[in-house]
């Protein structure tokens, strides 16, 4: 396994040196974090901590760049880091991580940031675990030595060394019990949270068994000014060199104690608001921040923290020559940025949890709704692909005419789209019997190699076949009673009688369908281990995943149904008839198969087509949410993103309009 490892452990390292920079943690230079023991209440006895060690005493204080050298020197390697909203936990957690990469021997443990929000502590901690890394690094579902997931190997062989980050986002009545397992568990761990909800948790128990337990103090006011005034333009036309920050300090210098300044330098205590004040004054030359001396607006430290918050989005959003990446050229303004992501922030909340997952933004929507939207679309694919088929037939294998040809494909059009929609509608809402389908870690291989069978296959057939067999005896009532019948355009090309057509054609296009379901689940393998698991690639994967699965559909659903409409033909026009109605199955079949069926499909329908309709998100959806990670607003934590700041989050859900203050 130490292949395996040494993978992971460069991609982990690789990510988080590249998510620095894009936090700006090192320009001009990282905010001195200090941090000192917690209080002995939120600790194990000391004697457990030290168990085993054999030098003095333990040293539990000491700055950014001492944090891993203290945690080698915990016996357990057990840590809990605490500090308040936006002190800089998750930095001091990703600095651990990136230390321990960066001198990690080959057999040590590979430290892995995580987001523990998500973790319901029924579900084994291990088992969540391996969910996680699948799911950011999907190669890690390959195979291994041992028959199982490369992923599993590691998490049981003992080579991941967890770092959770959020213990505080875990529900109030979970946390007790997650608290329980984290304690019990028999692996060494990094774990942050707030110290309100550590110490609710803890009260009554040794906390996490066996781990230092340090909390982060507050920035100093020196190393606060001095970090904001080199991360400011320089003024012109001065004597000497200022800059637009130069006099907010000289007024905390001058008048250290005075209610306005003591507001302020209670809010910029921490890095979240120092990184915030950077942004919406430091790199806006337009804005002043003496407002925020201004004692009338401000009346307290929180008053301050609230308008930062709320000027982020603004801000960040302003024209920035040379902030952004180059490949981001389009310019979304503030208004739209703050309802898209307003948006985004009511959906996380709605489904408690801090990943924003590109496969979950159809549950948004109601499973009602989903379902309608899917059955529409369909209905539509339907309706276009059989109606402008269907006027070819006609013209080529009858002797109709033209106006006949058109009125048969309106009219055969709009119904099949009708049994189309209802069909597949049908198929997705029992498929989707929890929220909405998520992307497998797996690929299509045509080679010998492990297969995902199992329930899985007996499900897809199942709706394979009771839709294929429903969609065939609604098609063969509807042309026969209806469009024959009814309508009086029966175009003489069947002639194997209604009841003998309710019987075969029904069975051949439900078995075909089954087939095809079938065919796609057992071609499907575990994910190539040198697939990458960044949300785009997770994206590109499933695209592809898909293409294939319409691929397949084409070909065998294609040529069922055009043997099954041969069978029921004029013994003259079976052949091109049969070809014809099988090439409109397959392509609509197709279609319709990969947007009700299949994660990509469904993202495709509802986030890149409904959602926009409604202007509740963009219709470059990926490319927003990649710039929205270049300015600060969302980061990528492995095949998922996040709000780089749970305040903001909060604050978008409650504020979907922008509330900004004029600049001065």
């Amino acid at each position: 396994m130490a292949e395996p490892a040494r993978r992971l452990a460069k991609e982990e390292f690789e990510f988080w040196r590249d998510e620095r920079r894009r936090r700006r943690i090192h320009d001009p230079r990282p905010l001195r974090l200090r941090w000192q023991a917690a209080a002995e209440l939120l600790t194990d006895h000391r004697e457990n901590i030290l168990r085993g060690r054999a030098a003095g005493p333990l040293e539990l204080g000491g700055g950014l760049d001492q944090i891993a050298e203290v945690y080698r020197e915990i016996p357990a390697r057990r840590l809990v880091v605490l500090g308040r909203a936006g002190s800089g936990k998750t930095v001091l957690a990703v600095q651990l991580a990136v230390d321990l990469l960066a001198t990690r021997v080959p057999d040590a443990r590979v430290p892995v940031v995580v987001s523990l929000g998500s973790w319901k502590p029924d579900v084994p901690l291990e088992d969540w675990l391996l969910g996680q890394l699948i799911r950011d690094h999907p190669w890690l579902a390959e195979i291994g030595s041992e028959r199982r997931a490369l992923g599993a190997e590691l998490v049981g062989a003992g080579w991941i060394l967890p770092v959770l980050d959020g213990f505080d986002e875990i529900a109030d009545g979970l946390r007790p019990t997650a608290l329980r397992v984290l304690a019990e568990a028999d692996l060494p761990l990094v774990l942050t949270s707030r110290p309100r909800e550590y110490a609710t948790a803890v009260n009554g128990t040794r906390g996490v068994h066996r781990a230092a337990v340090i909390e982060l103090t507050d920035l100093a006011l020196d190393d606060v000014t001095s970090y904001l005034r080199l991360a400011s333009p320089k003024l012109a036309a001065t004597s000497r060199v200022t800059t637009s920050w130069d006099p907010v300090f000289e007024r905390l210098g001058t008048i250290p104690g005075s209610p306005t300044t003591a507001n302020l330098v209670e809010a910029l205590a921490t890095p979240l608001m120092v990184a915030l004040a950077r942004t919406v004054y430091s790199d806006e030359p337009s804005r002043d921040p003496t407002v925020l001396l201004d004692g009338t607006r401000f009346r307290t430290a929180a008053d301050i923290e609230s308008h930062l918050v709320g000027n982020l989005i603004p801000s960040a959003y302003g024209a920035r020559p040379g902030a952004l990446s180059p490949r981001r050229s389009r310019h979304w303004n503030p208004e739209q940025a703050q309802r898209w992501l307003s948006f985004l922030a009511t959906h996380l909340d709605r489904l408690a949890t801090p990943d924003l997952a590109w496969w979950e933004l159809g549950s948004t929507l109601s499973r009602r709704s989903r379902t309608l939207v899917v059955g529409v679309m369909t209905g539509l694919i339907f309706l276009v692909v059989t109606g402008l088929g269907n006027i070819p037939i006609d013209l080529i294998a009858t002797t109709h005419g033209l106006d006949f040809a058109v009125r048969r494909g309106l009219v055969v059009g709009v119904l099949h789209g009708l049994v189309g929609g209802l069909v597949f509608g049908l198929t997705y809402w029992f498929a989707d019997r929890r929220r909405v389908l998520k992307p497998a870690p797996i690929r299509i291989r045509l080679t010998r190699g492990p297969r995902q069978l199992g329930a899985r296959l007996t499900t897809r057939l199942k709706l394979g076949v009771a839709g294929g067999c429903l969609f065939g005896v609604l098609v063969v009532l509807i042309d026969e009673l209806l469009v024959n019948e009814l309508f009086g355009l029966d175009d003489g090309l069947t002639s194997s009688g209604l009841l003998r057509s309710l019987v075969e054609f029904p069975l051949l296009v439900g078995l075909g369908a089954g087939l095809v379901l079938g065919t796609v689940t057992w071609l499907e393998s575990p994910i190539n281990i040198n697939d990458t698991g960044s949300p785009t690639d997770l994206l590109t994967a499933n695209r592809t995943i898909l293409l294939v699965h319409m691929l397949v559909w084409a070909l065998v659903f294609g040529l069922v149904s055009g043997v099954a409409v041969s069978f029921a033909a004029t013994p003259l026009r079976s052949v091109e008839t049969g070809l014809a109605i099988g090439l409109e199955a397959a392509f609509a079949g197709g279609l319709c198969y990969g947007l009700s069926l299949t994660a990509w499909g469904q993202w495709f329908a509802l986030a890149r087509i409904w959602l926009p309709l409604n202007r509740k998100l963009p219709w470059r959806l990926i490319g927003f949410v990649q710039d929205a990670c270049d300015r600060g607003a969302l980061r990528q934590t492995g095949a998922v993103y996040q709000f780089r700041h749970t305040q903001l989050q909060r604050h978008l859900r409650a504020h979907p309009q922008v509330v900004m203050t004029p600049p001065r």
